[in-house]
C-alpha cells in the first residue's frame, strides 16, 4: 500500500470509499480501535461535507511522521461556496443546512490536530492529523 491516496469526492459512493481507505490506513498504522473509529468518522464527515456543500472536491490520506511519532493526515479540499463564519461553523449545533451541526466540531474534537481555511466562493481546506498512540 502506498503512503498516500487522493480520493475524488463527487458522489455518495466516494464517501464509502473514503471510509474504507481510512480504515485500511488506520489498521496499517496500528491505531487502537477507538482511534480507528475516530479516523473513519472524520474522513466520513469531511467527505460528506464536500459532497453536500461543494459537490466536488477531494480527500487525501497521507502517512506522516514527526520526531518519534507517526500518524495519518487527512486533507479535505473543495471549491465550493466556502464557509462564511468558521468560528460559528465549529460550534456544536450550528448548521447552515438544517443538519445536526456536529460534523466539523466533532471532527476537530476527535483529531489531534485540526486546521481549517475557507474563503467565500473559493472553497475550503481542512487538514486534520491523528497520531498513533493518542486517544
Amino acid at each position: 500500500m502506498e503512503n498516500s491516496i487522493v480520493i475524488p469526492i463527487t458522489c455518495e459512493d466516494d464517501i464509502v470509499l473514503g471510509r474504507k481507505m481510512g480504515r485500511e490506513f488506520s489498521e496499517r498504522l496500528g491505531f487502537s480501535t477507538l482511534s480507528k473509529t475516530r479516523v473513519i468518522t472524520a474522513v466520513s464527515e469531511l467527505a460528506r461535507n464536500i459532497y453536500r456543500y461543494a459537490e466536488d472536491g477531494w480527500i487525501k490520506l497521507e502517512v506522516v511522521q514527526s520526531s518519534h511519532k507517526k500518524g495519518l493526515r487527512i486533507t479535505a479540499v473543495d471549491k465550493g461556496p466556502g464557509i462564511r463564519n468558521i468560528r460559528e461553523a465549529l460550534t456544536v449545533g450550528y448548521s447552515s443546512s438544517g443538519s445536526l451541526g456536529a460534523g466539523l466540531p466533532g471532527t476537530k474534537k476527535m483529531m489531534d490536530e485540526f486546521k481549517i481555511d475557507s474563503s467565500p466562493d473559493l472553497g475550503t481546506q481542512v487538514i486534520a492529523v491523528k497520531w498513533v498512540n493518542t486517544i
